[in-house]
């Protein structure tokens, strides 16, 4: 028999990379994550879109300050908030909810997302995954033109099994991973001391050795960093000079650089709606 043809892949006019923030597992702070990254790389002067593929538990707008839900008939998409570009479900679907829908209707939405929504010219389109390795992740994976996928992780054992798992989806897909992030790190007393709560020995970084993988920073925590993004103002925006802040600063030149580094082409002609 011969071998399955692969998705043919979506075309994004005008948008140069397309990087997908993943977990293995939900709670690690993948959203935060994406949604600080996007913010640092527009703050690097790059032109930036932040995509929120979380279907049933969209949590961007929260983050981004936009709390009220939108008439897509008549509202212009995507929304911008903080100088980026914003989709998400929870712009058309009230936050109490339930979107009780099966892989296809998932898939036909985020279609709609990456297809019908006029993103313009970008220099970098953030998606912001939902977490684990279903229907929604290998819809974008098999066929959004991803530039490369950035894994966020904690330090716990368990995390990190989980992103062995999202590691090994990328690979199987061909999507080249840009590295691993170890999110809530650790924690820097009043004492100056740094105390790493969840676990000691670094495993973000040796998960990044065992996989051959670029290891692209730890972020520490600071209680500043779930206020910000619960009022709708990320710690990125609110406090650019706090410590985490400059920690996803150097984050975006970590991703930008791996990018460059991975010699990514540009998409071939494919799928355009």
């Amino acid at each position: 028999m011969p071998p399955p043809q692969e998705p043919q892949k979506i075309v994004l006019p005008g948008v140069k990379h397309v990087v997908a923030v993943a977990s293995g597992k939900g709670g690690v702070g993948k959203s935060t994550v994406a949604t600080n990254l996007a913010l640092a790389l527009q703050m690097h002067g790059r032109k930036v879109g932040l995509l929120d593929a979380d279907i049933y538990g969209p949590s961007i707008p929260i983050m981004m300050g936009i709390n009220e839900v939108f008439d897509p008939n008549t509202t212009a998409f995507p929304l911008e908030r903080y100088g980026l570009k914003l989709m998400s479900m929870g712009f058309w679907v009230k936050p109490e909810s339930a979107m009780i829908w099966r892989g296809p209707m998932v898939h036909k939405y985020l279609t709609v997302f990456l297809t019908q929504i006029p993103w313009g010219e970008l220099d970098y389109l953030v998606i912001d995954l939902p977490p684990g390795t279903g229907d929604a992740q290998l819809t974008l994976t098999q066929t959004a033109p991803l530039s490369g996928a950035v894994i966020v992780t904690m330090p716990q054992e368990v995390s990190l099994i989980d992103a062995r798992k999202g590691l090994e989806m990328f690979n199987q897909v061909r999507v080249p991973v840009l590295g691993i992030v170890e999110n809530m790190s650790y924690f820097v007393g009043e004492d100056g001391k740094r105390y790493e709560i969840f676990r000691h020995g670094g495993g973000g970084r040796k998960l990044a050795e065992q996989a051959g993988v670029p290891f692209l920073g730890d972020i520490p925590i600071d209680p500043r960093v779930a206020e910000s993004g619960d009022l709708g103002d990320p710690i990125v925006h609110k406090h650019p000079d706090s410590p985490v802040a400059k920690t996803y600063l150097e984050l975006a030149t970590a991703v930008s650089r791996e990018i460059a580094a991975a010699g990514v082409p540009a998409p071939l002609p494919g799928l355009q709606l």
